[in-house]
């Protein structure tokens, strides 16, 4: 059996929102709420990278250790979806996921702030499958199509990997083999091609 994992390479993405976009578009996702965003570290310095960051569906997903009502539950391909109809709002998940996915439709205290919203893996709820119901709670099952998330599917570099993790796995491995280390990852070299080595005067190389 596949577990659906995600993987945002930092090499690769350009921070271009696509998949914000694409997520927010494809499941309706309500105003306020951002199920998936780009992050960016060292913004403006040397070495600046960005990375998409959304749920990413833990194998030992802390939010289902500290939910007090047991919201939240692991389908089959190791997705971790919730119950909006047994949610109370209470932020325990806010505070226990350590990429911030769990999402709040209005401000206040905890409590106050409605039902919580997250990324499903396009993935759906407990509702049945492509109905009515489970778009408005929870977006597009895509999954149930036999098709990967938007967000996935929008990213136009490939930096972001939505699938069996077994297969991204591989896919990165072969990425960094491909890449090499050190200077040789980025810069002029890759965007253009290694120079070759100039004759030093006096003919020595």
């Amino acid at each position: 059996m596949a577990r659906m994992k995600f993987l945002c390479d930092a090499e690769r993405c350009i921070e271009c929102n696509g998949c914000v976009t694409a997520c927010k578009n494809t499941n309706e996702v309500p105003w306020g709420v951002n199920r998936r965003r780009v992050v960016t570290i060292d913004d403006g310095l040397p070495g600046e990278r960005s990375i998409s960051v959304a749920c990413m569906h833990c194998s030992d997903a802390p939010c289902m250790a500290v939910c007090p009502v047991d919201c939240f539950y692991k389908s089959a391909d190791g997705v971790v979806l919730h119950d909006k109809d047994l949610c109370i709002g209470c932020g325990y998940c806010f505070y226990a996921c350590p990429f911030g996915a769990p999402q709040f439709p209005q401000d206040g205290g905890f409590g106050l702030r409605g039902k919580m919203d997250k990324c499903t893996f396009c993935a759906g709820g407990p509702e049945p499958d492509g109905s009515e119901a489970e778009f408005r709670k929870y977006g597009e099952n895509r999954l149930a199509q036999g098709k990967l998330p938007s967000c996935a599917e929008m990213c136009s570099t490939k930096a972001l990997l939505g699938g069996d993790g077994d297969v991204i796995a591989d896919i990165y491995r072969t990425r960094v083999l491909v890449r090499g280390k050190g200077s040789d990852v980025w810069g002029w070299g890759t965007a253009y091609g290694k120079p070759e080595k100039q004759a030093a005067p006096g003919g020595k190389s």
